[in-house]
């Protein structure tokens, strides 16, 4: 009788253990990472008699955790990428609408310019006009501001996120690092934690939302996390941890640093997957070229329509004033280097002046001392050399439109600089004229046929191309002063004043030459260093002169006329001997880049999506609790242990039945 008993109270103990762990999948069944758990059950060894082998009932060897290591795994890395792709996508977002946007993009304002300046283009004399041109300038730099503030707290935001997100990645490694040293335990001493396991693996799902790590399997069921390319962040039960520090390259900015047992590694570089890789990939990739290329189109603005107006004069006769602040300001001089740390002297500060903004790239650059006079510069984006190069105050070197001068401190082997000679200058754009009167609309010299002319020859009205250095276009009026008439001999043309003398300290030349009437020529005509260029036509005869002239027509709109082309000519992107590209098409092919980024993103977002749904989906098939199969089980495990039941109620009344016969 106590071997019936024995054999019920075995299967009884069986299914009170397979009840447990059904009713502990059930409660599980919406825990985040659980994975269901099945029992084991085996016979126990049978005994012998002299009749044969009677069994000894059932025992429960192990509980099981149902779990495919392959499916986790790709759970994992489908997590990383889908978050790296999603922290991408919300940055890039932002900043397609805020570049294509009507109210905030640089496009619709910088239309509007043109458009004001064709209105007064009409009737140069026209205050009215004038001041919409103030007006709609005024508008165009609040817009460049606008987005140089945006971006700049973009830049703050990704940083300050940053930060909290290597927060986050800390504790979760932490975590990983207690559960390897629990679960290492447990395994020493012969058991297998099913609900530890889960959870370390459900840490290192939430920590591939932050960031891509690496899972490397070691003995005792531990395991070893590792970044980037091979930096160890969890190893057995120690953790190592990651800071945001400012940027070695730029403060501005912050980098990430792994630090680890007293030592830290700079991995910003390195990192991918997860959040932050989205982050610092966005801020890579697009965030600088934006902030750059917004930069050199306000550069290009300011200085092409300064330099224009300056070869004008305005309604009192007088040489153009700038419409926009000097691009070469020393605030604006100050925001484009920046010593890198280590540098011999901390306080040495070089000048990076504007020289050409049609050869400006929106590249940064890493300017290297070899001595104290000599460097090379490094252009970031494409990794080419420069150089080397000689400091000299007289004759500045100059490297893709800019150059580069001393302004204060020593200069010592190995010194290095960051130079970023666009990328605050959409921030510095500002109008600094006040009253519509000094916009330059006038060219400053004309030419007139003499009325006394008796060919068929033509002059068009000349341009200035030269102006010798220290000298504005008023000083026109001086070099012209004793009359300067090309007059035809017969033969050449020639430079008299009015009095029929040789002009002094003149040329002409006739491009090509010589001069043949009927033909269209070029003709470059100096005096005094001052050089105008026009186009003679037509067949003039011998005596017939043009005089050239200094200009006081208020009514003139020829240099507003040359203004007005900057809309369509090639003024950007004419480095390395490339024909260019107009401002509004240099800003029309940043919109186009990040607006084909922002549709490859969400492109990319609804694919990395749909394979998270799908391993997801996967993982779960094999691990996650299917409540109408735990409900079988209950019923199942029930009638088994109802069963048991009976066998030690039988056991136990056959038991009474012997008793009661031996009374």
């Amino acid at each position: 009788m106590a071997d019936l008993f024995s054999v019920g109270l075995t299967g009884l103990r069986a299914a009170q253990t397979n009840l447990s762990v059904t009713g502990h999948n059930i409660s599980n069944v919406n825990t985040p990472g659980y994975s269901r758990q099945t029992t084991v059950q085996a016979a126990n060894p049978a005994g012998s008699t002299g009749a044969g082998f009677i069994g000894k009932g059932a025992s429960i060897v192990d509980i099981q955790r149902i779990s495919n290591q392959f499916l986790t795994n790709q759970l994992w890395s489908s997590t990383s990428r889908d978050s790296e792709v999603k922290s991408f996508q919300s940055q890039i977002e932002e900043l397609n609408n805020l570049l294509a946007g009507e109210a905030t993009g640089i496009a619709p304002g910088l239309q509007k310019v043109f458009d004001a300046l064709q209105t007064a283009v009409e009737d140069p004399a026209n205050l009215p006009a004038r001041q919409l041109l103030l007006s709609e300038a005024e508008g165009l730099a609040a817009r460049f501001n606008t987005v140089q503030q945006s971006l700049a707290t973009q830049n703050n935001f990704i940083g300050k996120q940053m930060g909290t997100i290597t927060d986050q990645v800390n504790r979760l490694a932490s975590s990983v690092a207690n559960y390897n040293d629990a679960i290492g335990k447990a395994v020493a001493n012969g058991g297998q934690p099913n609900d530890l396991l889960d959870k370390r693996d459900e840490a290192i799902r939430k920590l591939n939302e932050l960031v891509g790590v690496t899972v490397v399997p070691q003995d005792q069921n531990t395991l070893n996390l590792f970044i980037g390319t091979g930096q160890p962040l969890v190893v057995g039960n120690d953790a190592s941890s990651l800071r945001v520090v400012p940027g070695r390259s730029d403060p501005s900015r912050v980098d990430v640093q792994l630090v680890s047992g007293g030592a830290s590694q700079d991995v910003t570089g390195l990192i991918s997957g997860g959040e932050l890789g989205g982050l610092i990939r966005y801020r890579t990739e697009v965030l600088d070229t934006a902030l750059n290329s917004v930069g050199r189109l306000a550069l290009s603005v300011a200085d092409e329509i300064n330099s224009q107006l300056g070869q004008g004069l305005d309604l009192n006769g007088r040489a153009g004033a700038p419409l926009f602040g000097d691009i070469n300001s020393e605030a604006n001089v100050q925001l484009r280097s920046r010593a890198l740390p280590g540098n011999q002297d901390d306080n040495a500060q070089l000048n990076v002046f504007i020289e050409d903004t049609s050869q400006l790239t929106t590249s940064d650059y890493e300017l290297t001392f070899s001595s104290a006079t000599d460097f090379t510069v490094r252009r970031v984006s494409d990794g080419v050399v420069s150089g080397p190069f000689t400091l000299d105050p007289a004759n500045p070197p100059v490297i893709d439109g800019f150059s580069v001068d001393l302004d204060s401190g020593s200069l010592a082997n190995g010194d290095r600089f960051l130079l970023t000679p666009t990328r605050f200058g959409s921030g510095g754009i500002n109008v600094q004229m006040q009253r519509p009167e000094e916009l330059a609309f006038a060219a400053p010299a004309k030419i007139d046929a003499s009325l006394d002319n008796r060919g068929t020859g033509k002059v068009s009205q000349p341009d200035v191309t030269v102006i010798p250095p220290g000298q504005t276009v008023e000083d026109i009026a001086g070099a012209l002063a004793g009359g300067v008439n090309i007059v035809f001999d017969g033969s050449n043309l020639t430079l008299q004043d009015d009095a029929g003398n040789p002009v002094p300290a003149s040329a002409i030349t006739v491009t090509p030459g010589p001069f043949t009437p009927g033909q269209r020529q070029r003709v470059e005509v100096e005096v005094d260093g001052f050089t105008f260029a026009m186009e003679i036509s037509g067949s003039p005869l011998a005596g017939d002169s043009f005089a050239l002239q200094y200009n006081e027509g208020v009514a003139d709109n020829r240099n507003a006329l040359k203004i007005s082309a900057l809309q369509t000519e090639a003024v950007l992107g004419q480095g390395n001997g490339d024909r260019g590209f107009s401002l509004l098409d240099g800003y029309g092919d940043l919109v186009q880049r990040v607006g084909t980024k922002t549709a490859q993103t969400r492109t990319d977002a609804e694919s990395t999506g749909a394979i998270l749904k799908q391993a997801t989906n996967n993982r779960d098939s094999v691990s996650a609790v299917n409540l109408d199969e735990e409900a079988t089980n209950l019923i199942k495990f029930e009638q088994y242990y109802n069963a048991s039941a009976q066998v030690i109620q039988i056991a136990r009344s056959v038991f009474d039945t012997l008793i009661n016969s031996i009374r």
